[in-house]
């Protein structure tokens, strides 16, 4: 049986899905320096139902919350990656506020 984050992972995948209320990690190829992060980041923080982001270059992931009352839609901020000049190998949505997710990766 498959854990219930491969499969809220598998289907935001295969239909394009809103995460509704939840944060959504995205493992990004290409990011290799602050500048790159930064260009990303201005993208993402200009939509209107993005809130906190986090990007960790080391790990090469970006994680972002919605903001209040907000759904992010994946597909949107995948094409905002994508069209920064950036590959997503991989999307999966998690419980983890993205506070709780910097905490994570600066303790590892």
């Amino acid at each position: 049986m498959r854990s219930a984050p491969l499969l809220i992972t598998l289907a935001l995948a295969a239909f394009g899905a809103r995460a509704d209320g939840q944060t959504v990690k995205f493992s990004v190829n290409g990011m290799v320096c602050a500048f790159c992060a930064q260009g990303i980041e201005k993208r993402l923080v200009r939509m209107p139902e993005t809130g906190p982001l986090y990007i960790n270059l080391a790990r090469k992931v970006i994680a972002v919350e919605p903001k209040p009352g907000q759904r992010i839609d994946v597909d949107k901020v995948k094409a905002e990656i994508t069209e920064a000049g950036y590959d997503v190998t991989q999307v999966e949505t998690v419980a983890q506020s993205v506070a709780d997710i910097r905490a994570t990766m600066k303790r590892k």
